[in-house]
């Protein structure tokens, strides 16, 4: 303990450090409490200016090949494998 400095000043500082990181840790819950309800109240929300969005995705799409795509495709495919 500091010689110059009294024991009714050091209450009183550690005092004040106490209460000021009681205070720290108050304001950052109520801050986090507040973040989080304005989170689930935008969330909530619905923009007014966008579209909808679909739920699923678009319908697959499929195109009948002839015979003779399909060998021409069949003759691709073997001369890709064969590199």
């Amino acid at each position: 303990m500091p010689q110059h400095v009294s024991t009714l000043q050091l209450i009183g500082a550690a005092a004040l450090t106490v209460v000021g990181v009681v205070w720290a840790v108050v304001v950052t819950r109520l801050l986090r409490r507040a973040r989080a309800e304005a989170a689930a109240s935008y969330s909530a929300a619905v923009l007014a200016a966008l579209p909808p969005q679909r739920q699923d995705g678009p319908a697959r799409e499929s195109v009948e090949l002839t015979s003779a795509e399909r060998d021409a495709f069949a003759g691709l495919m073997r001369q890709l494998h064969d590199r």
